[in-house]
């Protein structure tokens, strides 16, 4: 081994991060570009105002045990990996393999792909710019924010908070403003369409499509190892990021079924446009406040993920179970710098190769059934006399258990969306990935 190689393997990451990072992380990978078009899908599923914003805080208030289970399960782990470490420490190594092998392959690098596009396009509200010029400026936004995460743990961490700060003030100023231009009478608004919901079944139907706007809440388990005094600032950071996201969005429910009937959100393309553009100040700016909103957003959601994703692999190579070089640690900047640039390198290729990434969304099923089992680990790891959480969640496994049915009706919308091919993804990701597994731990063994 030559000096170079001593000294890149002597590097360990290092606690760099606090409470603030652990909010950003968390509440910018969930305030995506979702929630620009939930509302409208929300609000034909409710059929009414009044449902509308019931389904947000309630589907919300579910959303919460998900993150009771993370802080548990991060207290007890503070390391990187989150999910992969999960399944390893409740005894299923092939399981945590999967989780990886599936997320370096199919999930992670089209989240920045996709993302990367979204920004280019809504950059090209004000720049018209289309084909391969756009494509180009996508790429460039992933080398910008691969350069960011790749100097600095703190620089990166830095960026993240001020960008998550930037994405909550245009919302912030939305539900400010508008709550002084709200009408009462809109809330008892309600849709009309055929064939329509009512009553209780319209209420759980605008439950279940709220799950999607919450997803991404426990972004930072991913670096616990990175966290200072991780037994605290995780559970309180993951805590306070579902209860910041569920006001967020409570409060644009709240301005949207005040200022726009639920059919004008309903049938809208674009509902924060359209509520935007009912706000006296803002309404003039509509447009222009929407789109900057919109790239802002986007790109909190993009950093996160370019900051996260990668220590997945980092850990699973430090166990030797993923290529050798995806864990080492840059000596300089003291980031798993390698995993970060294949990662964004892959998501580079997809921003050419736009019908592999669309193809990649069917993976979708399979991330959320590792979503699933990650819940259900605690069910596992609680009867362990070695797993000794800094933090237990109240409720004991109820918590888990609600956090598993709310997954469960995300599985349940994603197999009927496309059952075939995410069966054909499942089937896929065990037939490459089991191989693998095993060729890698045969290897360790020999090693040993």
């Amino acid at each position: 081994m030559s000096n170079k190689e001593k000294e890149v393997n002597s590097v360990e990451l290092k606690r760099k991060l606090g409470l603030g990072a652990v909010i950003a992380l968390g509440v910018g990978t969930t305030v995506g570009s979702g929630i620009f078009s939930s509302l409208a899908e929300v609000a034909g599923a409710a059929g009414s105002s009044l449902f509308l914003v019931l389904a947000f805080l309630i589907g919300g208030l579910l959303q919460i045990p998900s993150n009771f289970c993370y802080a548990e399960l991060a207290s007890a782990y503070p390391e990187d990996g989150g999910q992969y470490v999960y399944f390893r420490e409740a005894g299923s190594r092939p399981l945590a393999f999967l989780c990886g092998w599936v997320s370096f392959w199919a999930t992670d690098p089209p989240s920045i792909s996709i993302m990367a596009i979204a920004i280019a396009n809504y950059l090209a509200f004000f720049v018209p710019v289309q084909g391969v010029i756009l494509k180009i400026v996508a790429v460039a936004l992933v080398l910008i924010f691969m350069m960011v995460h790749l100097r600095s743990v703190e620089g990166g961490g830095k960026f993240q908070t001020i960008i998550t700060a930037l994405k909550i003030i245009p919302f912030a100023l939305i539900i400010g403003i508008g709550l002084f231009h709200i009408r009462g009478e809109l809330f008892l608004s309600s849709a009309k369409l055929t064939g329509a919901a009512t009553g209780f079944v319209a209420l759980l139907a605008g439950i279940s499509a709220t799950t999607w706007s919450y997803d991404g809440m426990g972004a930072a388990c991913y670096m616990s190892g990175e966290i200072k005094n991780p037994q605290k600032n995780m559970p309180k950071g993951l805590i306070l990021t579902a209860l910041i996201v569920l006001v967020l969005y409570v409060g644009l429910t709240v301005v949207s079924s005040g200022l726009l009937s639920v059919n004008e959100l309903s049938q809208s393309s674009a509902p924060i446009a359209l509520l935007a553009s009912k706000i006296p100040v803002i309404g003039p700016y509509a447009g222009t406040t929407v789109a900057i909103m919109a790239i802002i957003v986007v790109i909190g959601s993009l950093s996160s993920c370019i900051m996260f994703q990668p220590r997945i692999e980092y850990a699973m190579a430090k166990d030797g179970l993923f290529f050798k070089k995806f864990g080492e640690i840059h000596p300089k900047y003291e980031t798993p710098a390698f995993s970060i640039v294949v990662q964004c390198a892959v998501a580079i290729v997809l921003i050419f190769a736009s019908s592999l990434s669309d193809l990649l969304g069917y993976f979708t099923l399979v991330a959320l059934l590792k979503n699933f089992l990650t819940f259900g680990t605690l069910f596992v790891l609680r009867r362990k006399e070695s797993f000794k959480p800094a933090y237990k969640m109240p409720g004991g496994l109820l918590m888990p258990i609600v956090a598993m049915v709310m997954t469960g009706t995300l599985i349940w919308s994603t197999f009927l969306w496309a059952p075939v091919a995410g069966l054909v993804c499942a089937v896929l990701a065990v037939a490459t990935g089991l191989p693998a597994f095993y060729i890698w731990d045969r290897k360790n063994k020999q090693n040993a």
